[in-house]
């Protein structure tokens, strides 16, 4: 299951992230928002982080304004690897290398297009593990660290 979250300046993209994902077959939950009434993005970063995190959702799809925004909204929750981007390279190595678990997208940067190809290559890139698990390892203490910080 993909949690999707977006606030009102994306909330067009996402619908239309939806159908895509609904043509691919793909299972997802909507954290919202649910119109294009003004909103603010911090609110589904989290949402969508924590259903990730706790695992409720396999991984998650957020999308603002320049998926700036909700993106470190997300990444403040514990487990969240978050990325934005905004070309297919991005996205491939930020699952292959940082094992990210959720994308983030710009509307205002990105149009329907290119965010399905992002998508589609996001959703198709594999985890390399090995030296690139030692890192993700190394970020999970940082957060540790400074739980309380």
């Amino acid at each position: 299951m993909i949690a999707i979250g977006s606030d009102h300046a994306a909330f067009a993209l996402k619908k239309e992230i939806e159908k895509y994902l609904e043509e691919k077959g793909l299972e997802y939950k909507d954290y919202g928002c649910f119109s294009e009434e003004r909103t603010d993005y911090p609110i589904y970063g989290e949402l969508v982080g924590k259903a990730v995190a706790s695992g409720e959702c396999e991984k998650g799809i957020l999308l603002c304004g320049t998926g700036v925004g909700i993106s470190l909204a997300a990444n403040k929750v514990r487990g969240v690897r978050a990325v934005v981007c905004s070309d297919c390279y991005t996205a491939k190595l930020s699952k292959e290398h940082n094992n990210t678990n959720i994308l983030a997208m710009g509307s205002r940067v990105v149009g329907v297009d290119l965010a399905k190809m992002i998508l589609d290559t996001w959703l198709g890139a594999t985890f390399q593990g090995e030296r690139h698990q030692r890192r993700i390892d190394m970020i999970h203490e940082i957060e540790n660290r400074n739980i309380n910080f």
